[in-house]
């Protein structure tokens, strides 16, 4: 990660502080070159890389990407592996480099049945980068919506039956207990491939994020596509609900 800037979004002071993107389009990328899925997925990867190098340039200090979903696991075992490999070959070829620039890893989602190597290096990345705070990367891997709150539910009921919260529940209160709870809610989230739809990504975390799809194929994605993205948002008026000012004039 350099320091400089590249011009464009990065310039703006309006920024969003935590971008989340939905990470598309590796199997139609290889399909057009004739190429393996597999071949997809390890372009992604590179993608990945180039979208962690520029995203601090921009002003941005969370990243959160869709790694892998609870729904992935339906795909052909042969896929599913290759996922799991290049899952271990970022973090070994990138974990120095991401220390050593200070960013923190956060992986998110459910753990309770993955395999004991990806575990290692879940926590070893994890461990390595907790002392970091230039730049956070938040990782959802097996991970869904519908099921992290599900999750939550569970532990707040759980909560309840020991004596340690009561049943006035506030939706503050109920998102400490969601995989998220350590970051801040995302200012925008980002599809590539043209797809418009969020596919279980962070569905209480995106109650008023800024949506951008962008046809692009994730793995050519990197500087040029988020800073398209980011002057997306940036041209936007974020009302969280509110009425434009000038409507509240017009209306008396």
């Amino acid at each position: 990660m350099s320091g400089s800037r590249r011009g464009g979004a990065g310039a703006n002071a309006a920024a969003p502080r935590h971008v989340a993107i939905i990470m598309d389009g590796n199997g139609r990328w290889a399909k057009a070159r004739g190429l393996p899925r597999t071949f997809g997925h390890r372009a992604g990867v590179n993608a990945l890389k180039r979208t962690v190098e520029a995203a601090p340039d921009y002003g941005v200090e969370w990243l959160t990407v869709f790694g892998f979903s609870t729904e992935n696991w339906r795909r052909p075992a042969s896929e599913v592996g290759e996922l799991m490999k290049l899952m271990k070959a970022y973090v070994a070829s990138d974990l120095e480099r991401l220390e050593r620039e200070g960013v923190r890893v956060h992986i998110i989602g459910r753990r309770d049945d993955l395999a004991a190597d990806i575990l290692e290096v879940i926590e070893r990345a994890e461990r390595r980068t907790r002392d970091n705070d230039r730049f956070h990367l938040q990782v959802a891997f097996n991970y869904g919506g519908r099921s992290d709150i599900a999750e939550a539910a569970r532990r707040y009921a759980l909560d309840v039956s020991q004596g340690r919260a009561t049943l006035e529940i506030g939706e503050a209160e109920f998102e400490r207990r969601l995989s998220t709870a350590k970051g801040p809610a995302p200012d925008l989230i980002i599809r590539t491939s043209g797809e418009r739809r969020l596919s279980n990504f962070l569905l209480w975390e995106a109650a008023y994020a800024e949506l951008v799809f962008q046809d692009v194929l994730w793995p050519d994605y990197g500087a040029g596509p988020l800073s398209e993205a980011l002057a997306e948002y940036q041209a936007r008026e974020r009302r969280y609900g509110g009425a434009e000012i000038d409507d509240v004039l017009a209306t008396g």
